[in-house]
């Protein structure tokens, strides 16, 4: 664990603490959540890039994505994460004053554990440097420490983040090779351990266990199956839909989408939420209709157990990011594709 999660600087929490308790909006809590993960916003912001409105009048990228109907913000967490603009930054203690800046504004927060230094995804769950010679139970050791000190960070800066999701895209599971899917005992084990860490602060918090691909039901009926079988404990089911990546449009997809949704409703009793999506930021006019079309099948389960639909990264513009599926101009302005959300 690194000293400086245990040890924050006084300074910087009682910054943070001063500012949530000076001025606190209202959060709604009860509303369909429409949602971006701005991860690389600080980045961006410390390298001088300017966000503009429509009219081009510079403004605050959290206002220019509230006033198109933004209202949750997704935040990732990684464990001892290097400098590095692109791959870096996301520290405990970066994400506290995004977490306590997000919810001045009014926004609802989710908290996405990578439990990792860097990006963790189906291709890649590597486990942190300072975990990385460690047994597997100090590694549930790790996962529950980790877990429960970034979230009493987050509550003594006054944020309880709504939603905490543990692991990120873990359909072959996270600390490989531990956690793998392969060894099902052992990834129910560490997945519990977050899930007890969360809710030891906060009963009401969402915990959320996240698989890509949200179209393909064998994929979640295999996995979900398999954490029933091994009583892994959550909440809500999270899903990421690209058609980009899947190489299809939309349109030959979204009923898959939807009809997963329900069948994983219905067959687990939980709520599902797409917290990951994204389009060609070229394609404006058909990002905006796949936005639409994915907002109206989340809104289609059953029960009102759809919760919302969040944008990866939709304000890292390509020319700073590389990143083909933000939903910005070049001008610095915000896609159209974004107004699906008002």
């Amino acid at each position: 664990m690194k000293k400086s999660l245990k040890i924050v600087s006084s300074l910087m929490i009682a910054g943070v603490l001063l500012t949530s308790c000076k001025s606190k909006m209202a959060v709604d809590k009860g509303s369909f959540s429409k949602g971006a993960d701005v991860g690389w916003l600080p980045q961006m912001e410390a390298t001088g890039y300017k966000f503009y409105d429509a009219d081009g009048s510079q403004k605050d990228c959290l206002q220019l994505l509230k006033d198109r109907g933004i209202n949750t913000i997704r935040l990732r967490v990684w464990v001892n994460p290097n400098d590095d603009k692109a791959s870096g930054h996301c520290s405990p203690e970066e994400t506290v004053v995004m977490a306590v800046r997000a919810q001045k504004m009014g926004m609802r927060i989710m908290i996405d554990f990578h439990y990792s230094d860097s990006w963790a995804d189906p291709g890649k769950q590597n486990k942190p440097a300072a975990w990385a010679k460690h047994s597997f139970p100090e590694l549930l050791t790790d996962v529950y420490q980790h877990t429960y000190d970034v979230l009493k960070l987050l509550k003594k800066a006054g944020v309880t983040p709504e939603w905490v999701q543990v692991g990120n895209e873990i359909p072959g599971g996270m600390l490989w090779p531990e956690g793998s899917t392969d060894n099902f005992g052992q990834l129910a084990q560490l997945l519990n351990k977050g899930y007890e860490a969360t809710k030891a602060i906060d009963s009401k918090i969402k915990v959320i266990v996240h698989l890509d691909e949200g179209n393909k039901s064998e994929k979640f009926r295999w996995f979900f199956d398999k954490a029933t079988e091994n009583k892994v404990k959550y909440d809500v089911i999270g899903l990421s839909y690209y058609p980009y990546w899947l190489k299809t449009d939309y349109k030959s997809t979204i009923l898959d989408l939807e009809n997963n949704m329900k069948d994983i409703t219905s067959r687990y009793n939980k709520e599902v939420m797409v917290v990951e999506v994204g389009g060609d930021y070229t394609l404006v006019e058909n990002t905006k209709e796949m936005l639409e079309a994915t907002i109206k099948a989340v809104k289609n389960v059953p029960n009102n157990k759809g919760l919302g639909v969040i944008y990866w990264e939709p304000e890292g513009e390509k020319s700073w990011s590389g990143y083909q599926l933000n939903a910005w101009l070049p001008d610095g302005k915000p896609s159209p594709a974004l107004d699906a959300f008002k």
